[in-house]
Formats: C-alpha cells, structure tokens, sequence
C-alpha cells in the first residue's frame, strides 16, 4: 500500500493553490507537495491547509539556506497548529549559482550547512515545546537568544516531520544520520538508482546515527506519463522528455545519467544551454531515457507499473493530478488502487 501525495505545479501560484489542495483532498490524495520556487512555498503550504482538513501538506522543498533557521521554525510552528499537526517541512539546498546570485544568501559547505540547519531547526522546536533555553551553536548558525516572550509556546502535536532533499553521497548520508526523511529529486527516482545508490547511501546514516530507518519517509517522485488514453499518456511523456532536457543540463544532476552510461548527454545539455539552444535539448532525451526515468500508462495500467518498479521501495510516492478536472473521477480510482 502506497501513502500517495499530489504534487503542485511550480507555476501555480496563491490565487490557485486552496482550490487545487481541496481538489487532491476530494480525489484522496494522502497528501500534497507544495514547490518553492516561483512562489514562496510556506504562502502556498499555509494556504493548501487552510483550504482542507484531512491532507497532509508539506514543502517540497523549500529552500533553507536563505531562510534564517529561526524564520522557518516560527513559520513551520505556527502551520503546524493551525493544521491540527498536518504540515511536513521538507527543506533543500538548491545550487550555488542560485543561493549567491538569485537570493544573495550564504553558500558556505552545503551538508555541514544542511545538517546544522536541521539540528538547529530541532532544537528550536524543543525550546518552543518545552520552554527550555535555547543554545544552538554550530560553525554556520549560532541561535542563543530566544525570550520568553518570543516563544510561541507548546502545541499539540509538535513533531513536525523534517525531511530534506538530496542528491550526491554525502548529503544523502547525512539526510539518514539526522533527518526523518527524505525527497528525492526526479532524476533520481529510477528504481535501480534508488536500490544501488540511495538506499546504500542513507543505510551508510541510519548505522552512523545507530537507528534502524524503519520510521524513516521516503519520498519518490517520479516524472509520470499517465492519462486516460495513450493520446494524453503520449502527450505527457513528451512534456517529460522537455523537463528532463532541462534538468539534466544541470550537471549536480548528472550521477543517475552516469549509471546508465549516459554521461554525455549531460555534457551536450549542458553546452547547448551555453550556446542559448534551447529548443533542441529535448532532442538529447532518448526513448530509452525516457523508459529508465519516466513510467508511462494509462490509469488502468499505471498502478501495476507503480506497484512493479516501486512497490519493494518505499511507500511514499507522488502521483499527476490530471490537467483537465474531467478526468479526476479516472485518477482517483488509481489513487484508491494504489492506496489499497
């Protein structure tokens, strides 16, 4: 049985996202990732709770980095008593290039930084439940101050779950050390990428940290083609084949594409975006890329093949909701089929 979470649209904005939260609800959806990118995701977290009482909503990710520790404990606290315990914070690193030149934040060591950015984000949330003082001092964030009058106070359900997003072996490691959880990116969601690779990587932490991994959330989220006909399977496919041009032009992205044997056509994305060639990237994306990295069928096929390359995995995974709302009644019988 698979916990399905919807994802949302990195172009979907506030205007939107109460309507598209309450429609996942009604389709029964378990849960539902909100981006941070476009827009700021704890606006459309706050805003995907407010307009449900059952799902579950949670960052998927949000970038910490330029955040303070202190400003997404407070914002994280307060979703979490708003919800009645339904929020789920799930915090990235992004890359370089953006963290320094997009938001003019500090780009130190990314998994030292990480890793006290979590701790720290822990201990806040100690300090807010219990009263205790707080006294976080790492080499990246030092939080020493917090008056009593700046605590919001205890809640009623103050675990709220951190995950983190990860990509490379030593930010995987750690997300196992000290996270409870962990979102993968969607060129790393192939099946054998997560056996050989992720999985190693976050048992190497679970046995650091001496715990047995067996609470631990792991969150897939694989590009899916599905529909309900093979005209929309197809369509959706060739909207893969373009995102797929596009991230792996990014070479942070490029360990799943060389254990496959692919290296080369990062390289290639990578130029093209150099020389302004946008258009043709979806051109380096192969068929045969597409059946490692995107799993394709309609809904009547399409849990099998979730249930087939998954299902031995985790017990988390991200499922499309359909473009046109005239097909939701289709989409949530696969939702309860692979609920079931």
């Amino acid at each position: 049985m698979f916990q399905v979470f919807a994802a949302t649209p990195e172009t979907m904005g506030p205007g939107e996202i109460g309507a598209h939260a309450a429609r996942a609800e009604a389709m029964g959806f378990d849960g539902l990732q909100v981006p941070d990118a476009i827009h700021d995701g704890l606006l459309l977290a706050t805003m995907a709770l407010a307009s449900t009482q059952k799902l579950i909503v949670g960052t998927g990710v949000l970038l910490a980095f330029p955040r303070s520790p202190m400003v997404t404990a407070i914002a994280s606290w307060d979703l979490q008593k708003m919800s009645g315990g339904r929020f789920e914070l799930g915090l990235g690193t992004q890359i370089k290039q953006n963290i320094e030149q997009r938001y003019s934040a500090r780009w130190d060591s990314p998994v030292p930084q990480m890793r006290e950015y979590v701790q720290a984000i822990k201990a806040i949330f100690h300090s807010f439940q219990t009263g205790e003082r707080l006294n976080f001092e790492g080499e990246h964030y030092q939080l020493t101050r917090l008056q009593p009058f700046f605590n919001p106070g205890p809640i009623d359900h103050p675990h709220i779950p951190v995950l983190c997003g990860a990509v490379g072996p030593a930010m995987t490691r750690m997300v196992g050390r000290i996270a409870d959880g962990m979102i993968t990116h969607p060129t790393n969601t192939p099946p054998e990428y997560i056996r050989e690779v992720c999985l190693p990587r976050l048992q190497a932490g679970f046995d650091k940290a001496g715990r047995s991994g067996d609470d631990f959330k792991l969150v897939l989220g694989p590009l899916t083609a599905t529909g309900k006909d093979e005209a929309t399977v197809a369509a959706e496919r060739e909207k893969q084949r373009n995102l797929l041009g596009f991230l792996y032009s990014t070479p942070a992205y490029w360990p799943s594409l060389e254990l496959f044997g692919w290296q080369d056509k990062g390289q290639q994305l990578l130029d093209m975006t150099r020389s302004g060639n946008w258009q043709d990237m979806p051109t380096i994306i192969t068929d045969d890329m597409l059946e490692k990295f995107v799993p394709r069928g309609d809904y009547d096929d399409i849990v099998d093949i979730y249930r087939a390359r998954y299902g031995d995995l985790s017990r988390r995974i991200t499922f499309p909701m359909p473009e046109n709302p005239a097909d939701d009644a289709l989409a949530a019988a696969a939702i309860a089929r692979l609920k079931a």
